[in-house]
């Protein structure tokens, strides 16, 4: 494994257009595309040659992108609808029986602050953590570094960028917690 690679595996500054980057992409590339392709039907054989690790029952509707699929792993039985896009530079943990709304965007990358040292091209990235049971509703984007504790839900459209504790429900842009759930 590359020096380059390394760093980005460990949360510290990389440059995505490294050339073995590049060749995880393409594979990426192949898969989803195999994947998303119309009349596919979405076979579990491709899913299990992508994802760092599903668990059994779990269900991805197509279209499905990621940056390189072997950062995520998915508990069982859990749903991941239309257009889902997982960004996974940094681990995207996602527990067991989560309910993922249409169009929701899970991303670990950023970008720097920095000018100069953004035109060259540097990120680094954070890991998303989803625990069991929670439900993002269409359209959440959740930001690198952010957890999600379970059983909570998130409203359709949030943009989630601080943990969320278990057992809550969060809306709005910047997501906040508006109430408790019952268990």
């Amino acid at each position: 494994m590359g020096e380059n690679k390394k760093r980005m595996l460990a949360g510290d500054w990389y440059l995505p257009d490294d050339p073995e980057l590049k060749e995880d992409t393409q594979r990426r590339i192949e898969l989803c595309d195999a994947y998303n392709a119309p009349g596919a039907g979405q076979p579990r054989h491709i899913l299990e040659r992508l994802l760092g690790a599903m668990g059994e029952r779990v269900r991805i509707r197509a279209p499905f992108f990621c940056d390189y699929g072997y950062g995520i792993s998915i508990g069982t039985g859990t749903f991941v609808n239309f257009g889902a896009v997982f960004l996974d530079a940094a681990p995207i943990s996602i527990g067991r029986d989560v309910q993922i709304g249409p169009h929701v965007q899970l991303l670990t990358p950023s970008h720097a602050l920095d000018a100069e040292r953004r035109r060259a091209g540097w990120e680094r990235a954070e890991p998303v953590v989803v625990g069991d049971n929670v439900w993002l509703g269409g359209g959440v984007i959740v930001c690198p570094g952010v957890t999600i504790g379970e059983n909570a839900v998130v409203g359709a459209g949030s943009v989630v960028t601080k943990d969320v504790p278990a057992g809550v429900l969060a809306v709005g842009n910047p997501a906040r917690v508006v109430r408790e759930l019952p268990e």
